[in-house]
């Protein structure tokens, strides 16, 4: 087993300085990325470009040592009993819960659940990321407030902790002071938001530019990609080429005739084919793939509605509003209120 040394200090004279601490609490089993990913925006982020690291990283297990992952590496961490003995007046100010098969396990040792919660009493913000969203329930965090976790454990959540407000569509939920997240890189969406909130827009914009991400993204946004919708049930890839042909012609006009015809099919075989593979008519697949485009423009331009609506072909914006409430039960205004990065 590789084990990956997490640069514990344990100076405390380290701690008594202008950056702020960010605590990730982990078990075994964790999943390597629900830690690794926030956690390498949180180390690097600054205020500018000439501003010394924004955080100071601290790695807390309940007995301390090197932890499993569910990689061949493990994760050297403090034990938690620090954080009530040499670092008992440190301030916290993110506390993070990390994800991972180990969560709903660790949630029954009461003692740790106990502990937890006190560091959250000493901490301005708590967060979870995916699964990591039950240690936050098990501590009574997130009784009478919204929450999500990955879409897959969403319904065992609401189960087993009736007073939570179980979403399950957001990539993140902030309520008040507590944060959670879905799945996995969901946590890195989080921790940019948070970055954006703590040291601004510019600064989240510049994280997300190193970390190579297109977007910084809103926690409104759906943990479901239509996309990735699309590749899951085309399995065998048949008419990806299609759907690329559709997203680089929206401003034309598509019919089920052209679409069987790039495919190389009889329309009426490739209407059948076509349901029967992706679930829904060929006419809704073109609709839902300009919508994306449409949101992908609302977000990342500020071009006017009527413009994108144009450049989608929906011929005009009253057609793109009609077909926006059909698919996501919002305005292309609404959304764009809501999401715009620029």
């Amino acid at each position: 087993m590789t084990s990956f040394s997490a640069k514990l200090s344990n100076d405390t004279s380290a701690l008594q300085s202008n950056q702020m601490n960010v605590v990730f609490i982990v078990y075994p089993d964790i999943v390597l990325l629900d830690l690794v990913g926030p956690l390498q925006v949180f180390t690097h982020a600054r205020k500018n470009t000439s501003s010394a690291q924004a955080y100071k990283i601290h790695i807390v297990s309940f007995n301390g040592g090197n932890t499993e992952t569910n990689t061949i590496l493990q994760i050297d961490s403090e034990p938690l009993a620090d954080w009530f003995g040499k670092y008992r007046k440190t301030p916290i100010h993110t506390l993070v819960a990390v994800g991972g098969d180990g969560a709903p396990v660790a949630v029954l040792n009461q003692p740790f659940i106990d502990q937890f919660k006190q560091l959250a009493e000493r901490s301005q913000r708590v967060c979870s990321v995916c699964s990591g969203t039950f240690v936050l329930a098990a501590a009574g965090l997130l009784d009478n407030r919204r929450a999500v976790t990955h879409w897959e454990d969403c319904e065992n959540l609401a189960a087993q902790y009736p007073n939570v407000n179980v979403e399950v569509d957001p990539i993140y939920i902030k309520d008040g002071t507590i944060w959670t997240s879905a799945g996995i890189t969901a946590g890195i969406d989080m921790a940019l938001a948070i970055i954006k909130e703590d040291l601004g827009t510019s600064a989240a914009i510049e994280m997300a530019r190193s970390l190579v991400t297109p977007m910084v993204r809103s926690g409104g946004q759906s943990q479901f990609s239509p996309e990735l919708d699309r590749q899951a049930r085309d399995t065998e890839g048949r008419f990806g080429p299609l759907h690329e042909w559709i997203k680089a012609n929206l401003q034309q006009k598509i019919s089920v005739d052209d679409m069987a015809e790039h495919c190389g099919m009889s329309s009426r075989n490739f209407s059948r084919q076509y349901t029967v593979t992706m679930d829904t008519s060929p006419a809704k697949a073109v609709e839902s793939i300009r919508v994306d485009a449409a949101r992908d423009l609302l977000r990342s331009s500020k071009e006017s509605i009527k413009t994108i609506a144009a450049q989608c072909g929906f011929q005009d914006d009253e057609r793109m509003r009609r077909a926006f409430l059909r698919q996501i039960k919002t305005t292309p205004s609404q959304y764009r209120t809501q999401f715009q990065t620029q």
